[in-house]
C-alpha cells in the first residue's frame, strides 16, 4: 500500500511538472541590446499623425547631437535621462508652434514591444528599454525607431547615420 502511495505521489509530481512546463505562459524575452524611441501621438486622427511626425523630426534634431557621441548603451540611457526636461521642452515647443494646446511627456521605462522590422533589422517581441515620448493622451499610433546603436538620427546633411552593432562590439573588446 505504502508503494502504490509514493507512486501515486511521484505519479502526481511528474503529471503537474509536464504540465507546468508545457502550458506555461512562456515569459518575454528582455533585449539589452537596444534603446529604442517611440513618439506616441495624440490621437489617431489625421492631425494628431501628421504633428507626431513633425514634433518628432524636432526631437531626434535635438537628440542626434548627443547620442552621436554614446558608444554604449548605458551611456546612452544616461545621456537621455539627463535631457528629459530638455526633450520635453523641444516637443511641448514644437506642439505651440503648430497651435496644439496638449503637452508632451518624456521618460525612459521598460516595456513589451511587438516583433518591429526596420529595414533589414528586425526587433523581436519581448521587453526594451526605450524613451517614451507621449504627446497629449499619448493614446495614437507611434512612430519608433532605435537610439542605440543609432539607426535612424539624421546627421545636418539629412542622411541617414547607420552604426555597426558587430564593429562596436569588435572595437569595445580590443579597447580593454
Amino acid at each position: 500500500m505504502k508503494k502504490l502511495i509514493l507512486f501515486i505521489a511521484v505519479l502526481t509530481v511528474v503529471a503537474a511538472t509536464v504540465f507546468f512546463v508545457c502550458f506555461r505562459v512562456p515569459e518575454q524575452q528582455v533585449y539589452n541590446d537596444y534603446l529604442r524611441i517611440h513618439v506616441r501621438a495624440n490621437s489617431n486622427s489625421a492631425e494628431d499623425q501628421q504633428v507626431k511626425y513633425e514634433v518628432k523630426d524636432e526631437a531626434v534634431k535635438f537628440i542626434t547631437p548627443y547620442v552621436r557621441e554614446c558608444v554604449t548603451k548605458q551611456a546612452a540611457m544616461e545621456v537621455m535621462s539627463g535631457l528629459i526636461p530638455q526633450i520635453e521642452d523641444v516637443c511641448r515647443q514644437a506642439l505651440k508652434e503648430r497651435g496644439y494646446t496638449y503637452g508632451a511627456r518624456a521618460e525612459i521605462r521598460q516595456e513589451n514591444f511587438p516583433t518591429r522590422v526596420y529595414g533589414e533589422l528586425t526587433l523581436e517581441e519581448g521587453v526594451y528599454d526605450a524613451l517614451i515620448i507621449e504627446l497629449g493622451t499619448g493614446t495614437g499610433d507611434n512612430w519608433w525607431c532605435v537610439i542605440y546603436p543609432p539607426l535612424c538620427f539624421t546627421s545636418a546633411t539629412g542622411d541617414v547615420q547607420y552604426r555597426s552593432v558587430i564593429y562596436d562590439i569588435i572595437n569595445k573588446f580590443f579597447r580593454k
